[in-house]
């Protein structure tokens, strides 16, 4: 690893995929073409809904680390192990530690902070920023999380994760359909936004978003950045990207 200019703890869970049949069992299994070196792939229900987001490194032929969300872990594996039946392959936990570096290095691309950045395991770096910082960035960046703009109300269209995460061509796997369905054949009704407004205090988990008196969404992450709020918010397709909302007291507008 070369010198880094930011450095951040991620914590994470990890489940290792390895044997002959690695390759084929997830590709069956994820939502994106795990061939490649790193993706961003779901684990889903048959009805799209989100089980898990995971971040697939393949380390080699037959070898592949699943990271995911430190709570998520378990569920992943106990999916997986469900799922595999005569595939010849062993779904087991990994331990390590993770952290983002941003600047030059070598690790695992992370594109979750809007700058280029890495994520590193089990490295002796002394982290420079706190989660707070952090979580501006990915805010800012409009990446969603697993346990705020990702639950089981949610479809991976409207939380922008196709785009990143999801394979047409690949083959077919748990909620393939709908998701197609909805891509060439519709469209999401609500999409994320990132907003921002002036104060300190942080609104209420899913405190409405409001349009013209009426309410059009839900904010779902907000955090302190400098004298403003930063905030990710579910805001209906039809509401102007311009538009003056309304959070609460404040008046938000969208970040630029």
């Amino acid at each position: 690893m070369t010198v880094a200019t930011k450095v951040a703890r991620r914590p994470r869970a990890y489940v290792r995929v390895q044997g002959p049949d690695a390759e084929d069992f997830l590709q069956r299994m994820l939502s994106n073409d795990v061939s490649a070196d790193v993706c961003d792939a779901l684990l889903l229900t048959p009805k799209a809904r989100v089980i898990a987001p995971v971040r697939v490194w393949r380390r080699g032929d037959g070898d592949f680390l699943l990271l995911t969300e430190p709570e998520l872990g378990d569920v992943v594996r106990s999916t997986l192990l469900r799922a595999r039946f005569a595939a010849k392959c062993e779904i087991e936990p990994e331990e390590h530690s993770s952290a983002v570096v941003f600047g030059e290095a070598d690790g695992i691309p992370n594109p979750d902070y809007g700058v280029p950045a890495v994520e590193v395991l089990d490295q002796p770096v002394e982290p420079t920023m706190d989660d707070d910082e952090l979580e501006v960035m990915r805010i800012v960046a409009g990446t969603p999380r697993f346990g705020r703009e990702i639950d089981d109300r949610v479809l991976p269209a409207e939380a922008g994760l196709v785009e990143r995460s999801v394979s047409f061509t690949k083959g077919c796997f748990p909620g393939q359909e709908p998701i197609a369905r909805l891509h060439y054949r519709g469209h999401a009704n609500r999409g994320l936004r990132v907003l921002t407004w002036d104060g300190l205090e942080l609104p209420a988990p899913d405190e409405p978003v409001v349009f013209e008196g009426k309410e059009v969404g839900r904010v779902t992450s907000a955090a302190r950045d400098g004298d403003r709020i930063v905030a990710l918010a579910y805001v209906r397709v039809e509401v102007p990207t311009d538009a003056a909302l309304e959070v609460g007291a404040f008046k938000a507008r969208p970040l630029d």
